[in-house]
C-alpha cells in the first residue's frame, strides 16, 4: 500500500479519535494537533507522501 496525501488525513482522525477516548483530559491538545496537521498537510507541506 501506497500512503499519499489522501490517506493522511483518516489516519490521523483515527489516532486522536482513539487518544481521545482513552484520554479524554487531552481533548484540546489533541484537537489542535489534529487541526494544525491537517492545515499543513491540506497546504501541500508533506509532498513526500505522493
Amino acid at each position: 500500500m501506497t500512503l499519499t496525501v489522501a490517506h493522511i488525513s483518516p489516519i490521523i482522525s483515527v489516532i486522536a479519535g482513539v487518544l481521545i477516548l482513552l484520554m479524554p483530559r487531552l481533548l484540546n491538545f489533541i484537537v489542535a494537533v489534529f487541526l494544525i496537521l491537517n492545515g499543513l498537510i491540506g497546504l501541500g507541506l508533506f509532498r513526500g507522501f505522493h
